[in-house]
């Protein structure tokens, strides 16, 4: 593991490749989630993808969408385990937090799993309810975040 961390804002296909590369082995193969479960009908055109590269290699992702107007949905965050505990998944968050204000959104919402609840919250997410939703397998909590 090197000390060259890249921020890419994917705009290109092989780009996106890098993020497709770090969820299919942080949650197809560590959590057994199904391809088609773990892409869905919000991987594709509009969605944006945040990918942190280690010397070229992708090591973190997430993605965001548009939910309505002035309002996207984070998801797919994912860091590769061997990168844990080094402030990725918050720079990973921090960038797309950046470009979605750049593109004119206000408010950003996520469905956090339960024990990634302190995280966010400690990035400025409040949470919508305590009611648990269902996210595949996982127990997740509606969170939001104004951006401006």
């Amino acid at each position: 593991m090197s000390t060259k961390i890249e921020v890419i804002r994917a705009t290109e296909e092989w780009q996106r490749a890098g993020a497709y590369s770090v969820r299919i082995q942080g949650m197809n193969r560590q959590y057994h989630i199904p391809l088609q479960d773990e892409f869905d009908e919000h991987d594709g055109e509009g969605t944006r993808y945040i990918v942190l590269t280690d010397d070229g290699y992708p090591c973190a992702t997430c993605r965001f969408y548009e939910n309505d107007v002035g309002t996207v949905i984070l998801g797919r965050v994912v860091v590769l385990p061997e990168y844990r505990k080094l402030g990725l998944g918050a720079r990973t968050i921090k960038e797309a937090e950046a470009w979605a204000q750049e593109l004119g959104y206000q408010k950003i919402q996520i469905e956090s799993r339960v024990e990634a609840v302190g995280f966010y919250e400690k990035l400025g997410y409040l949470q919508i309810s305590e009611e648990i939703v269902k996210s595949w397998d996982f127990d997740c909590i509606p969170m939001v975040k104004q951006l401006r």
